[in-house]
């Protein structure tokens, strides 16, 4: 077997692991996000937590597992490459508490300044959403803490290939919330959205500990050593800091969206429902595209590192033509199906039928950034994989206006129109020129990259997820979704619609012999990736 072929079935391999562990995880955070609607609905106090929960989270995003985690890993593969095995864990140990003592730091600020957070991140808020949310920030605030130092193990043994075990550590984060939103459980919190909290700080700090073990085993000791001047330390800060602002480009579109969908003209349960929208698109992307994302960092860093940018681009290219086999379809399903989806999936407690219209509204258009908020997670790391955090960040600081105009429009002259489903809007459509830029700076940078066929196989793809619409959207008009009354009816016919598309989708791509199919057909069957398609990464 050559050695690109070995490289596509590794990361078809590694990413099947991931998303197997990663369905577990968003099943059990689907159950998470129930039972918030459930117990507190779209409700103001719903907004609260949500508000207060997307502080500490963004941190999470921007600070650990994204600037810090493509930051490390290129220099960590360097050191793995160059170093002895003495002088690499002596750096890892280094940046680990250092960069532990930097989150303290960030913690303690957090809890302090907790009002001026709130305030910031709903600058044209209701008063009320606001007191309530600074309450919850500063039970959850120390969350950064811990899920920081497990995103730096997560990065650690994903140099290593180990894949498996931080993949999983989200459950344990889902399975502390469920717990907490127990009546056995909150009745003894001032409130259930209280409890919820106190469930995602036991949730993060069991994320790092489990990992511990497996960093024990490959060679670290956690000897205790800050060190800000540390030359390895001093690499990983100057990737991390313009990192801060490229890897997380969506993560402050978030926020951006968080801070319009505050806004007073707003109804109750905006912020919520732009979260549930949000949670759903993310079981898309958790599937699959992260996973993909997770896995070809640290091979395409080891590739840039060995100065094979041609291994690098195919790596890359195969990755997106594999991720949009996934998203479009799913963009196209949940644009259909979106009511369908919110009422099966929440409808339950104080979640009532206006809260799933504000849900599908914003659902709607998140759906349809689907496959450039996947092909953002491809597209980033590639640059990083070179140690170039510089471009990203450019590209970022535009796309944000871009996101921050649109919001502005789509609030003051066309509110009437989208509502709440606005800032979803902007972010998609944001997401979309943050791909294309940055696709166009990479291709000019680095020469051909097999562009003409990524499109060819964008397009039979397409086509066949456009067959499988037309079939969704016969499928909810004959069943007369919206006249079932009762749970279980409207379950079984809501399978039955998501079945039978998905067989549509496959039997058209196997028609159209789209390589995609073949080749996650072949690793899933353990087939040689060689013989698995036509252009592959040596296309």
């Amino acid at each position: 077997m050559t050695e690109i072929a070995i490289h596509k079935r590794q990361i078809l391999k590694s990413a099947s692991v991931i998303s197997i562990i990663t369905v577990v995880s968003r099943i059990l955070g689907y159950v998470r996000d129930q039972r918030l609607t459930l117990l507190l609905g779209t409700t103001g106090i719903a907004d609260s937590f949500v508000l207060a929960y997307r502080i500490p989270n963004i941190l999470r995003r921007l600070v650990g597992e994204g600037s810090m985690t493509a930051s490390f890993i290129p220099v960590f593969t360097d050191y793995m490459r160059n170093r002895t095995r003495e002088e690499t864990w002596t750096f890892a140990n280094r940046l680990f508490w250092t960069f532990s003592v930097v989150l303290a730091g960030l913690t303690v600020l957090g809890v302090i300044f907790s009002p001026l957070a709130v305030r910031l991140f709903s600058m044209f808020g209701k008063h009320q959403v606001q007191v309530e949310a600074v309450y919850l920030n500063r039970l959850m605030f120390p969350y950064i803490l811990f899920i920081g130092m497990a995103a730096m193990a997560m990065a650690i043994l994903n140099c290593f290939h180990i894949f498996g075990m931080p993949a999983a550590t989200p459950i344990l984060l889902n399975i502390s919330f469920i717990v907490f939103s127990t009546a056995a459980v909150w009745r003894h919190f001032s409130s259930p959205a209280a409890a919820l909290a106190v469930g995602v700080l036991i949730g993060g700090i069991f994320q790092f500990f489990l990992q511990v073990p497996q960093l024990v085993h490959r060679g670290m000791d956690f000897q205790f050593g800050v060190s800000f001047t540390d030359p390895g330390v001093r690499r990983v800060a100057r990737l991390m800091v313009p990192g801060f602002v490229g890897i997380g480009v969506a993560q402050i579109n978030l926020l951006v969206d968080t801070i319009f969908a505050n806004a007073k003209v707003m109804p109750d349960g905006s912020l919520v429902s732009l979260y549930v929208a949000d949670r759903v698109t993310e079981l898309v992307l958790g599937g699959y595209a992260i996973a993909i994302a997770t896995t070809i960092l640290p091979m395409m860093s080891h590739q840039a590192s060995a100065g094979d940018h041609e291994g690098m681009k195919k790596t890359f290219t195969f990755a997106l033509r594999i991720v949009s086999f996934i998203t479009i379809p799913a963009m196209v399903g949940l644009v259909i199906l979106r009511e369908p989806i919110v009422q099966v999936l929440f409808q339950h407690g104080l979640f009532v039928a206006e809260s799933t219209r504000l849900t599908a509204r914003a659902l709607l258009y998140y759906s349809i950034g689907l496959p450039a908020f996947a092909a953002v997670k491809l597209i980033v790391p590639a640059f990083y994989s070179t140690q170039d955090t510089r471009t990203p960040v450019r590209v970022a600081v535009f796309t944000l206006l871009v996101n921050i105009l649109l919001n502005v429009i789509f609030l003051f002259y066309f509110f009437a129109k989208f509502k709440n489903g606005g800032p979803a809007l902007a972010s998609a459509l944001a997401g979309y020129f943050n791909v294309a830029v940055l696709f166009v700076i990479f291709r000019l940078r680095f020469g051909r990259m097999g562009t003409r066929d990524v499109l060819l196989s964008i397009g039979k793809i397409a086509l066949c997820a456009a067959i499988m619409g037309v079939v969704c959207w016969s499928a909810l008009q004959y069943s007369r979704f919206d006249m079932i009354q009762y749970f279980l009816p409207r379950l079984a016919v809501f399978a039955g619609m998501i079945i039978s598309a998905t067989l549509t989708y496959l039997g058209l791509a196997w028609l159209l012999r789209c390589d995609e199919l073949s080749e996650v057909y072949g690793i899933a069957f353990h087939r040689e990736a060689a013989q698995a398609g036509k252009t592959g990464l040596t296309g």
